[in-house]
């Protein structure tokens, strides 16, 4: 996961100062959203997907495991 987010802060530094290059705002304000912004964001919520997933399934777990231990437990520690 650091290794993402740091080519994501490499890839923002990049198109930042691309759009800076610009010659006018609204090109720079372009170029930053549909070069730099956009597909950073889709990039970062393909790439982050299976982190997402192994934390789900494991607060799954850890509340499954904490309703079986509830049903163990003894009726008077209820």
């Amino acid at each position: 996961m650091h290794v993402t987010l740091l080519v994501a802060i490499g890839w923002l530094y990049v198109t930042v100062l691309m759009s800076l290059a610009q010659d006018s705002v609204l090109a720079g304000i372009g170029t930053l959203l549909f070069y730099g912004l956009l597909p950073l964001a889709i990039v970062l919520y393909l790439m982050l997907a299976p982190a997402r997933r192994r934390r789900r399934l494991a607060l799954e777990a850890e509340a499954l495991a904490r309703e079986r231990a509830a049903r163990a437990a003894p009726p008077e520690a209820r």
